[in-house]
């Protein structure tokens, strides 16, 4: 006869990462990095941006400075000598803004993707090469193509987020966590519409960055946007400079 399985006891269970109870959020430290936003990260399982899966950013619009969320986590990893890539960005990043937030531009690389926008995502995941993935998929992403990109990103140390446009909140998604975003003139709101733990209680509310210069203009935020609008180069994937 076959030995019966040892007992598992339930603090240990719950000590792993991917098993939590329902009224607490899933904590995973070691695979999270800090947003620099201290309520954010109160609100986000494991304490900050999540790694080894997708992370979904729903906005109505671009450019109401959605990446003052994500730049400060963008600039932890390039100081630790971590390539970013973007891909099918609808702006080209302003350098200035993207190195006041600790980016390396030499380790920053922009991919124009054109019709295969998931299947660039998926290679890049699969890579294994970057410390962080942004894409902007579009509206036409399947559901099948999201999924395959769950399981690129799944177990991976790599920051892995879309960017998606706020009418598909209620469609299905295999990502784990999927934030809302909409700001005024002088705040980014934050709400999350899914993550693995309890139900969210609260919409954050997030200040943008300090001003910075910039040619042309009295001032303008690091982040909101720290996009420029420029004509396409046609470059199929390219450093910026």
């Amino acid at each position: 006869m076959s030995a019966l399985p040892l007992p598992v006891a339930l603090a240990d269970v719950l000590a792993r990462g991917d098993v939590w109870r329902g009224d607490t959020l899933a904590s995973l430290p070691e695979a999270a990095i800090s947003s620099g936003h201290t309520e954010l990260d109160a609100e986000l399982p494991g304490g900050g941006w999540p790694c080894g899966c997708l992370t979904e950013l729903l906005v109505d619009r671009s450019s109401i400075g959605e990446m003052s969320l994500l730049l400060p986590a963008l600039g932890r990893l390039s100081s630790e000598g971590g390539w970013l890539a973007l891909v099918a960005p609808p702006w080209v990043p302003h350098a200035p803004a993207w190195i006041a937030a600790g980016v390396a531009l030499e380790r920053l690389v922009i991919v124009r993707a054109g019709q295969d926008v998931a299947w660039s995502i998926e290679q890049l995941l699969a890579c294994g090469g970057f410390s962080g993935v942004l894409a902007w998929p579009g509206e036409g992403v399947s559901a099948k193509a999201l999924r395959r990109l769950q399981v690129a990103a799944e177990g991976r140390p790599t920051l892995a987020c879309l960017w998606r446009p706020a009418q598909v909140a209620d469609a299905p998604s295999p990502a784990p966590l999927r934030l809302a975003l909409t700001a005024d003139d002088s705040r980014l709101s934050v709400r999350v519409l899914k993550r693995r733990g309890r139900p969210p209680s609260r919409t954050v509310h997030l200040p943008f960055f300090a001003s910075i210069p910039r040619p042309g203009r009295e001032n303008r935020v690091v982040a909101g946007p720290a996009l420029s609008l420029v004509a396409d180069r046609g470059l199929a994937a390219t450093p910026v400079a």
